[in-house]
């Protein structure tokens, strides 16, 4: 872990400059570090920057669709606002690289955890915030997250949990991932497959889906789930 980080550099890639540097290294600062930093942690961060980012990307939304309903703006905004969309936000600004973490969280991956990434790009818009103001966390907000912004406006936004669950086993270095088909069933027209996916030596949950594709993906999700990497 780099116990020095380069804040400069990571305000280039937010295109942000703190004036209190204070709130970026917080901003950063996972709650497993605390014991061993003497530092706040960026819980009350990711907290104010959670309601930021809502209220940022429902004003967005709500001024480009003004055909669109409640309902479809919130459909959109939910596939904006989630944990999947801030880790795609948070890889492009190279945010696992910046963070401070405990020595125990540092060995189990977290840099790599899907989780940790997406509550540290909200404590970084919530520091943003209260350094420069709403306008300046908002246009971090709608640059980092311009692609989410408009795959979910045009329907095109979907998520591959195989590839997420790929780098994570690449980031580890945790072993040859594989999916095993453990059962079809049904009549040939309303096929069920079942799958589970395999890191190493480990097992994870059976998976179904109506083809095999699907079921794959199903036990993608579901080996992140018990890797905690997701919710």
């Amino acid at each position: 872990m780099n116990s020095k980080p380069d804040f400069s550099e990571l305000e280039e890639l937010l295109r942000y400059h703190f004036k209190d540097s204070d709130l970026l290294r917080k901003a950063l600062t996972h709650p497993s570090a605390v014991n061993e930093t003497k530092a706040e942690s960026n819980q009350r961060l990711e907290f104010l920057g959670d309601a930021v980012l809502q209220l940022a990307i429902s004003a967005n939304i709500y001024e480009a669709h003004p055909d669109l309903n409640e309902g479809s703006l919130s459909k959109i905004r939910s596939m904006i606002v989630c944990a999947d969309s801030l880790y795609i936000g948070a890889n492009g600004i190279s945010l696992s690289d910046f963070l401070i973490l405990g020595k125990g969280e540092e060995l189990n991956g977290g840099r790599s955890k899907k989780n940790i990434l997406a509550d540290s790009f909200e404590s970084v818009i919530g520091a943003i915030f209260l350094d420069g103001g709403f306008d300046a966390a908002e246009e971090f907000i709608i640059y980092s997250l311009s692609d989410i912004i408009s795959q979910a406006s045009d329907g095109s936004l979907t998520y591959d949990y195989k590839t997420t669950l790929q780098e994570y086993a690449q980031a580890l270095d945790a072993g040859e991932l594989e999916y095993e088909l453990v059962r079809i069933e049904g009549p040939e027209h309303e096929q069920i497959f079942y799958s589970r996916a395999v890191l190493g030596n480990r097992a994870f949950g059976e998976a179904f889906g109506h083809n095999r594709k699907h079921s794959e993906q199903n036990a993608a999700e579901l080996a992140l789930r018990e890797l905690k990497v997701i919710d």
